[in-house]
């Protein structure tokens, strides 16, 4: 198992970021920039798709593209309950800003799990 860069972490941040910002703009009918739109919508449809995606497969849509995927530090699969736990963390920012020397933020550690390339 090759830990994953931050160069693909970034890239896959952004893809589901974006498919967020996509997904309220269909939903509500406002364009990505609206100025009216409330920017925790945007929030919530990452922590929603992130989180079951990584539950269900053990990568976002972000992650799959990038080739990465969320395990446990044994290898097994994340699971749902701590895909939630580290999109939590995810979603808050500050914990993702500090990391470890194996590449693993505090929402890695708090999750009990590690971002690899696939």
């Amino acid at each position: 198992m090759t830990i994953a860069g931050w160069p693909r972490r970034i890239g896959a941040l952004f893809i589901d970021w974006l498919i967020a910002l996509l997904s309220i703009a269909a939903i509500t009918g406002s364009s990505i920039g609206a100025q009216d739109a409330n920017p925790f919508w945007a929030l919530g449809a990452f922590f929603v798709e992130v989180s079951l995606i990584t539950g269900l497969l053990g990568y976002s849509i972000g992650k799959r593209v990038t080739g990465i995927k969320v395990i446990r530090q044994d290898g097994s699969p994340i699971g749902f309950a701590r895909a939630v736990l580290r999109t939590a963390l995810l979603c808050l920012v500050f914990p993702a800003l500090i990391n470890t020397d194996q590449q693993r933020g505090l929402q890695d550690i708090a999750a009990g799990s590690m971002v690899v390339r696939t």
